[in-house]
């Protein structure tokens, strides 16, 4: 591949794998417990996470079986669940202290994660045939992406005419869409019959 096909091949990789990670940060960015640095640093860490993911699976060639994987889709449920509790209190209640901070970061990272289950599994292979010097590229224009990722859903969020709205929507359907995140996750990876079929003799 030439570098100019290169490129084209990480920009359609991560867009077409983190495309719905965009309404993911929106929902963030419009809740105000969360700080942008804190998306800003959970959705770095959550991307780094399954791009390492990857990486290893590739240069093991071992996978985790996608059911134990799909695990991960009780982060956001449990986050959603509690955004619920939690949506009448004043926002007085959410301070952000310097541990509620490395939480929301820690909780951003672990939607990324969870919401990126396939990232994984479509990256592998990828990884698995690229030479080294294509790998060092992937991962720098992966890390372009993310920004141009938060960019967008912070852009979207403050927008003149959208801003308002978009905040006032995104705090009250953020954890819905964390709970329908995390059923799908647990869903589409087989989890919920694997926990029923270990509960059910």
């Amino acid at each position: 591949m030439t570098l100019l096909a290169d490129l084209g091949v990480a920009v359609a990789l991560f867009a077409s794998t983190n495309l719905d990670d965009v309404f993911v940060l929106i929902g963030f960015f419009s809740d105000p417990r969360y700080r942008p640095r804190q998306v800003a640093i959970g959705q770095v860490l959550g991307i780094s996470a399954l791009v390492l993911a990857a990486l290893a699976s590739a240069l093991l060639s071992v996978m985790l079986a996608p059911a134990w994987l799909g695990l991960m889709g009780l982060v956001p449920v449990a986050l959603g669940v509690r955004g619920l509790l939690t949506h009448r209190k004043d926002e007085e209640d959410d301070a952000v202290t310097g541990t509620a901070s490395i939480g929301n970061a820690l909780a951003v990272a672990g939607v990324t994660i969870a919401n990126g289950g396939d990232n994984i599994g479509v990256y592998t292979p990828v990884f698995a045939t690229s030479p080294g010097p294509r790998l060092v590229l992937f991962v720098a224009v992966f890390a372009v992406m993310v920004a141009l990722w938060l960019a967008l859903a912070r852009w979207l969020v403050h927008h003149p005419a959208l801003g308002s709205p978009i905040r006032r929507i995104g705090r009250v359907a953020t954890p819905v869409v964390l709970i329908g995140i995390g059923v799908m996750v647990l869903a589409e990876a087989g989890t919920l019959s694997l926990i029923i079929g270990r509960a059910v003799p």
